[in-house]
């Protein structure tokens, strides 16, 4: 997006990849359906981004969620709105868009670089490069960096440029948008590996979310856990014993389910009672039996399928989280992201501190950004 922006400008641009091809962590992101961005309320959607707000908002208001949407359509991508608010290619797959844009950029005289890695810069300032003829240095007029956080490191951001950033402070990368781990017993593990929660609501100390997750052998990861996913694993940072509380069945009040399961049990197993009185499905009624086994108290069911405790332990590995926390600190930049301390060196994208939920908000920060660090480095030429 900032090569797109330049190149428009007039500038002579080159898009430098480590990878031996562009664009792959957008082609995983397309394998989820590409959510592109959100059509809630402005205010509402730059409240998403948390304490990053302030340095995100004029890239945003500058390319907005109605300007991405135009974009992706002018390369021949019509878009559709879910019933959820977010917004998806109707191809529902990033490769179209990817190769048109990529067509768009070639047309625009963008050059491209393939599997050369950025290591630092040199006493000068040049760009040091470890490329398949060997190194390489360049002294370009202004440079954009846009490489990643450390999820997914496979596909070409692996945060190894944080070592390479000098004076210039890095937050930790730290995993967002992720599973944890849960000290599952080996008969639930084995039984329920998997399955689905569906229609489900998690309660983290003031934060309720509805929606869906899944059980993994190593823990619980999904959408709804993703949600809180960041407040879950602060917790756990600050070494607090953090319990999730899963509501079961947030469609039924207290009263209701209470009366359902209040009735004579008769011979029934726990398991058939629940299942039939409470109408749980089996991951389910594994869940309260998981909670019963770890001491959780039997005596009032309703309370137990309504607020069933796991006890989280440790944020899922960052390599496979959705995305990251941690970057370059927003301090370092300027309003046209330029680093304070490398004048002429823009940042843009999932290499800065900021995070957001899924929902369209991580792409729309990442082009946004790499629209304004492109304006920002347009603006740094002309007051030369």
């Amino acid at each position: 997006m900032a090569a797109e922006t330049l190149a428009r400008g007039g500038v002579a641009v080159t898009v430098i990849d480590r990878m031996p091809t562009l664009g792959r962590k957008l082609l995983m992101a397309g394998r989820g359906g590409l959510n592109l961005t959100h059509t809630e309320p402005l205010p509402r959607f730059l409240s998403r981004y948390g304490a990053a707000r302030r340095v995100l908002e004029p890239a945003i208001n500058a390319m907005p969620p109605e300007s991405l949407v135009q974009w992706c359509q002018d390369l021949g991508q019509p878009t559709f709105t879910g019933s959820s608010g977010r917004v998806f290619p109707k191809a529902m797959k990033a490769s179209p868009l990817l190769r048109a844009w990529l067509h768009r950029l070639e047309s625009l005289g963008v050059g491209v670089q393939l599997r050369w890695r950025w290591t630092g810069w040199d006493d000068a300032g040049g760009l040091l490069f470890q490329t398949p003829d060997g190194p390489q240095v360049l002294s370009p007029d202004a440079t954009v960096l846009a490489l990643g956080g450390a999820s997914w490191p496979r596909l070409g951001s692996d945060g190894g440029w944080a070592a390479a950033m000098g004076r210039v402070q890095v937050v930790p990368l730290r995993p967002a948008n992720c599973g944890f781990a849960v000290p599952w017993s080996g008969v639930f593990r084995k039984r329920f590996e998997g399955e689905p929660l569906k229609r489900i609501a998690l309660h983290f100390g003031p934060d309720t979310v509805r929606g869906e997750a899944v059980v993994t052998a190593a823990g619980i990861e999904g959408g709804a856990v993703y949600a809180l996913s960041s407040k879950l694993r602060d917790a756990l940072d600050r070494n607090e014993t953090v319990i999730l509380h899963i509501d079961l069945r947030p469609d039924v009040t207290h009263a209701e389910l209470a009366a359902r399961l209040g009735s004579p049990r008769g011979g029934a197993s726990l398991s058939s009672f629940l299942r039939k009185a409470g109408g749980l499905p089996p991951v389910g009624v594994g869940l309260v039996q998981e909670a019963l086994h770890a001491g959780a108290p039997p005596g009032d069911l309703t309370a137990l399928v309504k607020a069933v405790p796991i006890r989280l332990t440790a944020p899922s590995p960052i390599a496979r989280a959705i995305s990251t926390a941690g970057g370059i600190a927003l301090d370092e930049l300027d309003a046209n992201f330029m680093l304070l301390r490398r004048p002429g060196v823009f940042a843009a994208g999932e290499m800065l501190d900021w995070e957001a939920p899924t929902g369209g908000y991580l792409l729309q920060g990442a082009f946004s950004s790499g629209a304004a660090a492109g304006a920002g480095v347009l603006r740094w030429l002309h007051s030369l």
